[in-house]
């Protein structure tokens, strides 16, 4: 073999090497959440998910997860981080930005979902298709999702009544829950989670509201002595989320690919999430059950007043939102709709057996 041909045959080669690796177009994705690794969501739906991908992608797709914002920015941060490329995709709390995802805020009013982060999933992602595509048409949103059961943790006795909430101060996530615990006579502290823990222990809060799922990861059974729930099948408040992808990122995959990413997005999608809250909450559960904290449910004595504040809440979300120009009256029935639909299909069923004490009665 003359010199020549061997240059030409190993050019050759090496192009077709390089064809090839360009063909396979395996890809790595970072994905980045803010709270612990070992918490529900992350163990029962981020990390598996992230796992069928790669698997159902023969490799081709690697994601990467990392928690505590480990890649920079702050909770609050997320939507934009994934919109501008700084993170190929995550979780996100629109709520965290009072103002920006208003209608968003129809599925986090007071009492609007079930006690299942599954049942909530389903109706949110309806409400998700109906309404809020156009609000986050700058990422692609792999799914949307709620908690479980929303509900009051605190230094002290647990609440029995309504009157104990007065002069509390408590963590509030998003602004519909201000809005009701201002009602109760509590003064609310807007605070993503990751700050959570410090300001209880600094005793800057007297507690706040969150779920079960958060407990271990937030040491509530050490911060806090009681957890205090509503009466019925509906939570005290609730918190919505999207999981999300950079949209530049998932356009420059290979068609096969998107593929993949797309048979687990969706309907699918939300309402595994929302379940991997549920078992998270039993978790928490469980944890805060074997300690010498109070659990409680509030009597429906009580609950009823509460419920009474929320519809002020959200007859006064309506004005507001109508005055922006919304149709504030339709984003709430149609909540609603979407959540008696997922209730009606799937029941909602009480786990928490005789872990809780009636509280108010």
């Amino acid at each position: 073999m003359n010199i020549l041909f061997k240059s030409v045959a190993t050019a050759a080669l090496v192009a077709l090497t390089t064809t090839g690796s360009a063909f396979a177009q395996d890809v790595t994705l970072r994905f980045q959440h803010f709270v612990s690794p070992a918490s529900g969501s992350p163990m029962y739906f981020m990390q598996p998910w992230a796992d069928k991908i790669e698997k159902e992608s023969a490799g081709r797709i690697k994601i990467e997860l990392y928690p505590l914002m480990q890649l920079g920015g702050k909770a609050p941060d997320q939507y934009d981080l994934i919109r501008d490329g700084a993170i190929d995709g995550g979780w996100v709390i629109p709520g965290y930005q009072p103002g920006r995802f208003l209608e968003v805020e129809a599925m986090e009013l007071p009492f609007m979902t079930a006690k299942s982060g599954e049942l909530a999933s389903i109706a949110a992602w309806e409400f998700t298709q109906k309404h809020l595509m156009d609000d986050f048409a700058d990422v692609k949103v792999l799914a949307a999702h709620m908690h479980g059961e929303g509900l009051v943790h605190k230094k002290g006795p647990a609440l029995t009544r309504i009157e104990d909430f007065k002069g509390l101060k408590l963590r509030a996530p998003t602004r519909t829950s201000t809005l009701l615990l201002d009602k109760l006579g509590a003064t609310p502290v807007g605070m993503p989670v990751p700050a959570f823990p410090e300001a209880l222990a600094k005793g800057v809060l007297d507690g706040g509201v969150i779920t079960f799922e958060m407990a271990p990861s937030l040491k509530l059974d050490e911060l806090t002595d009681s957890h205090t729930d509503v009466a019925g099948d509906r939570s005290f408040y609730n918190l919505f989320f999207i999981w999300a992808m950079n949209k530049a990122k998932y356009d420059s995959l290979a068609d096969d690919l998107k593929a993949v990413i797309d048979a687990n997005s969706g309907a699918m999608a939300s309402e595994w999430s929302g379940a991997a809250y549920d078992r998270g909450d039993e978790d928490g559960l469980d944890e805060i059950a074997a300690s010498d904290n109070t659990i409680a449910v509030l009597s429906e004595e009580e609950t009823a007043k509460i419920r009474a504040l929320g519809e002020d809440v959200t007859a006064e979300w309506i004005a507001d939102m109508t005055a922006k120009g919304f149709d504030g009256q339709q984003l709430v029935d149609d909540a609603h709709a979407a959540m008696d639909a997922a209730l009606t299909s799937h029941p909602w069923i009480d786990t928490r057996g005789a872990a809780a004490t009636v509280a108010g009665e």
